[in-house]
């Protein structure tokens, strides 16, 4: 099982666009991924959840990664993140 912290840094944070992108990210994986923020935990793979979370910019998540493919999932993810989704900020 692999955790890390992400922050969210595209101006508009996860909105339905970028969640979109999240979860067909996510869905490449067989890996169990799950973002959390406070107290609240979802799957990666469901967009509801994704945007449930609120996660707007300079939020902090928590990436939970286990499964075979686990480490290629996180470096996915990380990437799709730091890269702000493809967007110019």
């Amino acid at each position: 099982m692999l955790q890390q912290p992400i922050t969210i840094i595209n101006k508009l944070g996860l909105h339905t666009r970028a969640a979109a992108k999240l979860v067909a990210t996510a869905g490449k994986f067989e890996s169990k991924i799950e973002l959390k923020r406070n107290d609240h935990t979802i799957d990666a793979k469901s967009i509801m959840g994704v945007i449930t979370l609120g996660a707007t910019r300079d939020t902090t998540l928590e990436i939970t990664i286990s499964g075979a493919d686990e480490f290629e999932a996180l470096a996915a993810i990380v990437e799709l993140i730091n890269n702000r989704f493809g967007e110019s900020e």
